[in-house]
C-alpha cells in the first residue's frame, strides 16, 4: 500500500521547488501538478448527485464512495511508480482535508507559502514577459486589466491567487492549519536542511542525508503551455534566493496596499 502525502501550496511559492527536493530521496515519487484529486473530487460531486446512488442505503453508499476514492488513489499510483512514499501536488487537497481524513486518517499535508508581495510580483513579471502571448486578463474596450492595479485586482478575486488566499484562510479559521506543515518559502531558500528536516519530522520518516541543496535536478515533468503565461515549473539552475523585487515590479504604494489587504496573513506566518 502507497502511502500518500499531499503538498497544496500557494501558487508562486516553490511547491515545484520542494517537489524536487523531496524528489532526490529515492524512496519517494513526487508529482507535477496532479489530476488526481481532479478524479476525487468529480468522484464526490458524482456521488452527492447521482440519482442511483442516492436511491440506494446512504450508509452503504457513504462506504462504497469512500472504498471506490481509496482504491482509486491506490491504483493510480500503483501504475506510475513502484515506490512506496508519493507526495500529489494540487492546490485543492489542503481545503478538502476534511476528505481526505476520511479516506487515509490523519493525512499530511505540505503548504509553501510566500510574502504575497511577491507572488503577485511574480505573476506581473510573467505577463510583463509574454507580451506576444494571450493573457487572458485584458480585455482593452472594456478597459479590463489594463493597469497593473487592475491586474492585481483580477488575480487576488479569481485563480490561482484569489482563491488559494480564501482557501487558506479558510484553512485558518476552520482549524485545519493545527494538522499541515506550513513551509515559508523564504525560510527554505535561507536554511534548506533545516526546512526539510522538519519536512521529514512532520511526515514521520528518517531524514534523507543526501540531499543536495546546491544541486536540484528537475525530476518533475510538466508542459507549461497547458497552464498559459502563468505557469512557469522549471527550475532555477542554482539553488539561490534572489532580492525581493516587489517594490521595483509593484512600487512601494501598491505593495503597502497589499499587504495591508492581507494583514491576517503577515500576522499569521510572521512577515514583516
Amino acid at each position: 500500500m502507497k502511502n500518500i502525502f499531499f503538498n497544496s501550496s500557494l501558487p508562486r511559492a516553490g511547491s515545484t521547488l520542494i517537489q524536487n527536493l523531496i524528489a532526490q530521496n529515492p524512496e519517494f515519487y513526487c508529482t507535477p501538478t496532479s489530476g488526481l484529486g481532479d478524479l476525487v473530487l468529480n468522484a464526490k460531486n458524482t456521488y452527492a448527485h447521482s440519482q442511483a446512488i442516492l436511491s440506494q442505503d446512504k450508509e452503504a453508499m457513504e462506504r462504497a464512495f469512500l472504498g471506490f476514492c481509496r482504491a482509486g488513489m491506490q491504483g493510480f499510483f500503483n501504475n506510475l511508480t513502484p515506490k512506496e512514499f508519493i507526495v500529489d501536488k494540487s492546490r485543492d487537497w489542503g481545503i478538502h482535508y476534511n476528505l481526505l481524513n476520511m479516506l487515509y486518517p490523519n493525512p499530511k499535508v505540505i503548504c509553501m507559502v510566500r510574502d504575497v508581495r511577491s507572488i503577485y510580483s511574480s505573476m506581473e513579471k510573467n505577463f510583463r514577459k509574454n507580451p506576444h502571448r494571450e493573457n487572458h486578463i485584458q480585455d482593452a474596450p472594456k478597459l479590463v486589466g489594463t493597469t497593473l492595479n487592475k491586474r492585481i485586482d483580477i488575480w487576488a478575486d479569481g485563480v490561482p491567487v484569489g482563491i488559494s488566499m480564501d482557501r487558506l484562510k479558510d484553512c485558518i479559521q476552520q482549524g485545519i492549519d493545527k494538522k499541515m506543515l506550513f513551509i515559508r518559502y523564504e525560510d527554505l531558500m535561507a536554511n534548506p536542511e533545516n526546512e526539510m528536516k522538519r519536512l521529514y519530522e512532520y511526515l514521520e520518516l528518517p531524514y534523507y542525508e543526501a540531499h543536495d541543496f546546491e544541486n536540484v535536478t528537475q525530476l518533475t515533468q510538466e508542459n507549461d503551455l497547458i497552464h498559459g503565461i502563468y505557469g512557469d515549473h522549471t527550475l532555477r539552475p542554482k539553488f539561490e534566493r534572489k532580492p525581493d523585487d516587489y517594490d521595483e515590479i509593484l512600487g512601494y504604494e501598491l505593495s503597502n496596499s497589499i499587504k495591508n489587504t492581507y494583514k491576517w496573513f503577515y500576522n499569521y506566518f510572521g512577515y514583516v
